[in-house]
């Protein structure tokens, strides 16, 4: 799926920072800052996710699952075809295939525009004016439907729609629309938030994978 990897990563599985009161729902906001506050009482969580795309034309053109471990700013994604290893500092991108494997590292960067499995729970704070669009019911789950439109024309992304939990004030989904009319949609299907990770988990280890073509792009 062409941009899989920069969605997600750009993404998913939202960095802190300020809210501009004045041009969001208020109660969109007080909802999403519950979201975040709980994000922020976990020493980490794992989850198993469904992500899909779909066009307006087409209806639904793929469908897969991945795994997603954060503690932080720290994450470990699992998709199909890759893994993904960031310790807050360094970010490993590990490829796999039936022919090679290969690594490639860079330095992380701040970049507040990026979607991450770390800063899901807090885009809205910057850059973003959210509304409560209304509720629905998600696998027999009551949830409101938040809606953040990025106040730049050229954001990377124009609109994302957050669905939260009613009773929990947990984050269940979100979906993003790219820029030819399709949507990417991330559901939680597995979280389990009561989890003790140690911060090598969140490394690569280019000494014990031999077999993997190493570039350095730090």
């Amino acid at each position: 799926m062409k941009g899989k990897t920069t969605i997600i990563l750009s993404l998913i599985f939202l960095g802190f920072i300020q809210v501009s009161l004045g041009q969001n729902d208020p109660k969109a906001v007080e909802i999403l800052e519950k979201v975040s506050d709980n994000y922020q009482k976990l020493n980490g969580f794992s989850a198993i996710f469904e992500y899909s795309y779909s066009t307006e034309d087409e209806g639904l053109i793929q469908t897969n699952t991945g795994e997603v471990t954060v503690k932080g700013e720290k994450y470990r994604l699992t998709l199909d075809d890759q893994e993904i290893f960031n310790n807050g500092n360094t970010v490993w991108t590990l490829i796999k295939s039936s022919k090679y494997k290969e690594v490639t590292i860079n330095d992380v960067e701040e970049d507040t525009e990026e979607l991450t499995p770390s800063n899901i729970y807090s885009i809205y704070k910057k850059g973003y004016e959210a509304n409560l669009e209304g509720s629905s019911v998600m696998t027999g789950v009551p949830v409101h439907e938040i809606l953040l439109t990025a106040e730049k024309p050229n954001a990377q992304f124009e609109k994302i729609k957050l669905y939260v939990d009613k009773s929990k004030n947990d984050l269940l989904a979100w979906e993003i629309k790219d820029d030819v009319g399709g949507t990417f949609k991330y559901t939680f299907k597995d979280l389990n938030s009561n989890i003790n990770i140690m911060d090598d988990y969140f490394v690569f280890n280019t000494s014990e994978n031999k077999d993997v073509e190493i570039i350095d792009l730090r």
